[in-house]
């Protein structure tokens, strides 16, 4: 029988502890469990939607801004004004 290669060893006992050391990290161990690896996703989705939400809110007012700058294509500029008057409370 032969001898063990002592860097192939060193190698193994390396890994070894590196496989050791990333299951001690928590997002492992989260993943280990249901309900961590459900909350997890349930906050992600959350915090998803609600970016979702923020971004689609401020680009569409800009977009409605713009448009409403834009009064030189009749088609366009008439929409975005019926827009604004729609959104702005009457004075």
């Amino acid at each position: 029988m032969t001898q063990p290669d002592p860097d192939l060893q060193a190698q193994l006992d390396q890994l070894t502890q590196e496989v050791a050391r990333l299951n001690e990290n928590r997002f492992v161990r989260a993943q280990n469990s249901f309900l961590g690896l459900a909350g997890m996703f349930f906050l992600r989705g959350l915090f998803l939607g609600l970016g979702t939400a923020i971004g689609a809110t401020a680009l569409v007012s800009v977009l409605v801004l713009l448009l409403a700058q834009v009064e030189f294509v009749p088609i366009l500029g008439d929409l975005a004004v019926r827009i604004i008057e729609e959104i702005e409370p009457a004075r």
